[in-house]
C-alpha cells in the first residue's frame, strides 16, 4: 500500500518556489533595514554639510559610518536573525571589512563627482551619493548574505555545532 504523504523530515512543496520565497523575504528584510540606513545616512550627511565646515566627502563618510552601525543591529537582529550566530566576533569583523569596501565604493563615486568633475552643489552631492549608495548596496547584499550572515547548517537548528556521537573505547 503506497501513500502520497512525504516523509516527515522532508518539507513539502516545490523546492524552487520555496527558495524564491525565502530569497524574496530576505530581500524585503534587507531593504527594510537598508531603507532605515539610507534615511540615517542622508540625514547625518546633510546635517553635517549644513552645520559644519567639513568637506563634503568627510560628511558623507560620517553619515555612512553611523548608518552602518544602525544597519549592523538591524541585520543581526532582524533581517538575518535566523542565521548562524556562533561566532559574533568573526561576524562583526567581516561586517566591518566588507562595510569599509562598500564605504569606499559609495564615497568614491561622490569623491569623483565632486573633486574630478567639480559637481559640488547640494543636489549634485546628494545625487552622486545616492548613485554610489546603489552600487555599494548591491555589493553589500551579496557579501553580507554570503560571508557575514551565513546560513545555519541543518544540524545548527538550535545554535549548536554538528551532532556528534560519543566514541566508545575499550
Amino acid at each position: 500500500m503506497s501513500t502520497s504523504a512525504s516523509p516527515p523530515d522532508r518539507p513539502t512543496g516545490n523546492p524552487s518556489r520555496r527558495a524564491r520565497r525565502a530569497l524574496t523575504g530576505e530581500i524585503v528584510r534587507f531593504a527594510a533595514v537598508g531603507g532605515l540606513g539610507v534615511v540615517v545616512n542622508f540625514a547625518v550627511f546633510n546635517l553635517c554639510r549644513a552645520l559644519t565646515s567639513l568637506p563634503v566627502v568627510r560628511c558623507s563618510v560620517i553619515g555612512t559610518v553611523v548608518a552602518l552601525l544602525v544597519n549592523y543591529l538591524g541585520f543581526r537582529y532582524f533581517a538575518y536573525r535566523d542565521r548562524d550566530k556562533r561566532r559574533p566576533a568573526r561576524q562583526f569583523t567581516l561586517f566591518v571589512v566588507f562595510s569599509v569596501v562598500g564605504l569606499v565604493i559609495e564615497n568614491g563615486v561622490l569623491y569623483a563627482a565632486t573633486y574630478w568633475f567639480g559637481w559640488d552643489s547640494a543636489v549634485q552631492n546628494n545625487f552622486f551619493k545616492a548613485v554610489g549608495l546603489v552600487i555599494a548596496t548591491g555589493f553589500r547584499f551579496a557579501v553580507y548574505r554570503t560571508w557575514v550572515f551565513r546560513p545555519r547548517k541543518p544540524e545548527d537548528e538550535h545554535g549548536r555545532g554538528p551532532a556528534t556521537t560519543p566514541s566508545v573505547t575499550r
